[in-house]
């Protein structure tokens, strides 16, 4: 049996990547746990996903922790490594692919970070989000994780020593070179002629985001019968833990069309002890009778417009830009179970890996299977907590059209 395993930086790319194959209906598991032990591996699993939780680390524990787990795997009979990459090219590229190759004793990796159906291409090896070289997109101005160059190249050669090969569109490959190589890429059927090129041999050591995974299944004819998608609750909830603007429009758009949106406070999604509160306790109760009435509700973590009230907090408790990552996606995955706990009944709804993660900690779950995609990185999974079966539909900050909250609501038959 062909096995293969992907490593991803977060969670949603993990989701992303992995239902890829599941609707095509390989085998599919995505593992939260980066010392998971590959051997333990159900034999029938064909694609095992992990989510390595490498995106804010140092690069060299990025390094040892994706090394680690590409060393494991081979020993324990894996063939194919996919190392996931953002389509954005946010995390530690270099250090990655380093790993990778070190991990191999190999010389040679295939890079296509293009993602075509979101209009994320590679031309010239330099890297474009909708039309607009990554460094000059809304990636540039990410306040955790900016892209600082849009070539390929300087962003791999921020963190490796390894050479970058690039191979244009149409252009003659040429005599065999060591190194990363990177290839353009500006349509699906382009990934798949690079990949077709390659061969198995050239694609035991890959990267790139879901756009060369989707090539991948192809390519490798992992596939078997379909997931039936189940019945969901038609009730939208939404944890929005992202701060990108591509995110932030998309709740703009729902709560004009009518979702009940919460924004919030300082104090609420950075004190741990705030739900225990009096306060803290009718705030929930209140949430909870509204996101049930209403059907559409939104808990936001985002400060309203023109306002500073998070980065006021922060400098007045000492709480640097990561202390803010960490304490509010786990405050919001708290939250979300403790409405859980409080009998909410909904369809879920995590933006952002961070509050995805945050999410399953809180519930208990260390593993997922991806079902389906119910828009373009939009990936539906499901998860038992307290004898109960909830699914969750998780996506990225940075995808999705403006209306992409309303569209799945309506799809689910939420209130209008």
């Amino acid at each position: 049996m062909t096995r293969l395993l992907l490593i991803a930086d977060d969670f949603t790319g993990a989701l992303d990547t992995g239902v890829q194959f599941a609707v095509r209906g390989a085998k599919t598991r995505v593992a939260t746990d980066p010392g998971y032990d590959f051997s333990r591996t159900e034999a029938d699993v064909q694609v095992l996903v992990l989510d390595a939780e490498t995106r804010h680390l140092p690069p060299e524990a990025a390094y040892e922790t994706v090394f680690r787990a590409v060393r494991g795997a081979l020993a324990a009979g894996f063939r194919y490594i996919y190392k996931k990459t953002d389509s954005a090219l946010r995390g530690n590229i270099g250090a990655e692919l380093t790993a990778v190759l070190d991990a191999a004793g190999a010389d040679s990796l295939a890079f296509l970070p293009a993602l075509p159906r979101m209009n994320r291409v590679t031309r010239r090896g330099v890297h474009y989000i909708d039309g607009v070289p990554v460094a000059e997109s809304v990636f540039g101005q990410d306040p955790f994780e900016p892209v600082r160059a849009s070539s390929v190249a300087e962003i791999i050669a921020v963190q490796s020593q390894v050479p970058v090969v690039l191979h244009g569109l149409g252009e003659p490959e040429g005599p065999p070179r060591p190194g990363v190589q990177v290839y353009d890429a500006e349509t699906q059927e382009d990934l798949l002629e690079t990949g077709r090129r390659l061969g198995r041999e050239g694609l035991q050591l890959a990267a790139g985001c879901a756009g060369f995974a989707a090539a991948l299944a192809e390519l490798l004819e992992l596939e078997g019968p379909p997931p039936d998608m189940p019945e969901l609750v038609p009730s939208l909830f939404v944890a929005c833990g992202s701060v990108n603007p591509v995110t932030l429009r998309q709740m703009d758009a729902a709560e004009a069309a009518g979702f009940t949106r919460v924004r919030l406070a300082p104090a609420q999604k950075l004190e741990e002890s705030w739900p225990e509160t009096p306060e803290g306790g009718a705030a929930l109760a209140a949430w909870l009778e509204e996101a049930g009435r209403g059907r559409r509700f939104i808990l936001d973590v985002n400060d309203p417009p023109g306002r500073t009230d998070t980065a006021d907090y922060a400098r007045a408790h000492g709480l640097t830009t990561e202390d803010l990552r960490v304490r509010i996606s786990g405050q919001l995955g708290r939250l979300v179970r403790r409405m859980l706990d409080g009998g909410l009944d909904a369809t879920l709804l995590c933006t952002g890996g961070d509050t995805l993660l945050a999410l399953t900690r809180a519930v208990g779950t260390a593993e997922l299977t991806p079902v389906g995609e119910m828009d373009a990185g939009t990936v539906l999974t499901d998860f038992a907590y307290g004898g109960k079966t909830y699914h969750i539909i998780s996506k990225s900050g940075g995808f999705g059209e403006p209306d992409l909250f309303v569209r799945l609501a309506r799809s689910l038959g939420a209130g209008e």
